[in-house]
């Protein structure tokens, strides 16, 4: 990678992904308010005033009363300068709301993706080394069925096993209630009331992975440079760490990218089984209060999260493979 090409390429991805984002803006809105029901109705009988009168006033007050091309123009220059409206339900700012959440989620999915990414491409480098042995069997059998469970079954059994059975780990939130922990033995706390919704969203992850990197190791396998390089004697070892594996990894790095966001849509449920506060168990509560804003603005942030993730993806596609150039 030629480092007097990235700042071109940084531009021009930029620009193409300030596009998207403002093209996945516009598709929300609309999703959003195409939806049945309407907020004012929630807000006025969430006061115990539902009368005709006080409905209106709800609608002026946020908006609801215009035409549906104003309401967007505002909704997209408030996102332009990073106001994301206003939560009914919180009386709070979005954006604060969002900026509260979104580090319990970012520890969480950045938690279950290391494990995921770790685990997965190691079973699944063992299961191509031995291929056709016991070792690859069960290694295939473990990764499909985390594959085919519904993570909220995984999520339950862990809480079953580890929390009501064994007694050894919460079941839920993201700390101890009524302990004032400082310091190392809150970190601890934290890490306690991890483990179980990280192992949740990171299992089935674990899984793709798993599969991904054996079949992508048995394909590299087989191409001429790597018999090549058996024939000149590198050690076994060597093959497979820099021949073999380095090569296989770049669909992984493709795929890791594209699900790193995805990680995001599936905290929804996690956090919602375990009680994390984190921006999908927000969005959640705010799909059930019909909140608007508090939904439009946790798209919005994981919107971006996905372009960023994806562009964090190509410039680990140069440092990997040092053919791949860095092209806008």
């Amino acid at each position: 990678m030629d480092p007097s090409r990235l700042p071109a390429f940084l531009l021009k991805r930029g620009a193409k992904a300030l596009i998207v984002v403002l093209a996945i803006v516009v598709c929300n809105f609309l999703l959003i308010h195409a939806a049945p029901g309407d907020p004012a109705s929630v807000i006025a009988g969430q006061s115990g005033a539902a009368d005709a009168h006080f409905m209106e006033q709800l609608r002026a007050q946020f908006g609801l009363d215009r035409p549906l091309h104003e309401q967007l123009w505002i909704y997209i220059r408030g996102v332009l300068t990073l106001d994301l409206g206003f939560s009914h339900r919180q009386q709070q700012p979005v954006s604060t709301l969002i900026l509260e959440r979104l580090p319990a989620t970012l520890l969480l999915t950045g938690a279950a993706f290391a494990f995921a990414v770790a685990l997965g491409v190691t079973l699944g480098a063992l299961a191509a080394r031995r291929v056709g042995t016991w070792a690859d069997s069960a290694i295939t059998v473990l990764a499909l069925t985390f594959y085919a469970t519904p993570l909220f079954w995984v999520g339950l059994m862990l809480v079953l096993v580890f929390s009501v059975w064994l007694e050894w780990l919460p079941s839920f939130g993201m700390m101890s209630v009524g302990q004032n922990l400082s310091g190392l033995p809150m970190l601890l706390d934290v890490g306690k009331h991890l483990l179980l919704p990280a192992l949740t969203l990171g299992l089935f992850y674990m899984a793709v992975y798993a599969r991904l990197t054996r079949a992508t190791m048995l394909e590299v396998a087989d191409q001429d440079f790597v018999k090549t390089a058996r024939a000149k004697g590198v050690p076994e070892g060597q093959v497979v760490r820099r021949h073999v594996l380095r090569n296989a990894l770049l669909p992984v790095i493709t795929f890791a990218g594209i699900q790193a966001g995805q990680l995001i849509g599936g905290s929804i449920l996690v956090e919602t089984v375990f009680a994390w506060p984190g921006i999908g168990r927000l969005a959640f509560e705010a799909l059930l209060a019909r909140d608007y804003p508090v939904l439009m603005g946790v798209f919005f942030a994981t919107s971006v999260m996905v372009v960023l993730f994806n562009l964090l993806t190509d410039l680990l596609y140069a440092v990997v493979d040092p053919r791949v150039e860095v092209n806008g």
